[in-house]
């Protein structure tokens, strides 16, 4: 199991930062290897992810919101139905601090044996890294956007 967890201090406050991760969708935005997360069937907590992997593949999963406080933190993890073979899941933290938030993702991902591990594997190599410059590029579109 991979596992990854970042801390950042962002300009701007909670429910702005909370707003921009709730859908989950603008992931792609500061993630170079998820290509898309999109709702699933009109539903605002699944939502359907393809991610970019090495060698033109992509690994696909569905994944709910388990845990959620509006403001303060969103959870998801992939749901076994969707067949992906890969287990993963996720974790924002906003920590309000008046007109800065403290923001915290953890990143965690289980791959099974075998070639599609060995594309799991690959695919999340370094996620430290991955969630480290995600974080970056989420406090850049934080600190540039107008104020709500």
């Amino acid at each position: 199991m991979a596992t990854a967890t970042h801390y950042l201090e962002v300009n701007a406050p909670a429910a702005q930062c909370y707003q921009w991760w709730r859908p989950l969708t603008h992931l792609p935005q500061i993630m170079d290897d998820v290509r898309s997360v999109e709702p699933k069937s009109g539903q605002a907590d699944v939502t359907h992810w393809t991610v970019d992997g090495p060698l033109g593949k992509s690994i696909e999963w569905d994944a709910k919101i388990i845990d959620e406080e509006t403001d303060r933190k969103i959870a998801w993890k992939s749901l076994e139905e969707s067949n992906n073979h890969v287990e993963t899941g996720g974790a924002v933290r906003f920590d309000p601090h008046g007109d800065t938030t403290g923001v915290e993702v953890s990143l965690h991902v289980t791959t099974p044996g075998g070639a599609v591990g060995d594309l799991g594997a690959k695919l999340f190599a370094d996620p430290q890294k991955k969630i480290e410059k995600a974080l970056e590029e989420f406090k850049r579109l934080m600190e540039s956007s107008p104020r709500a």
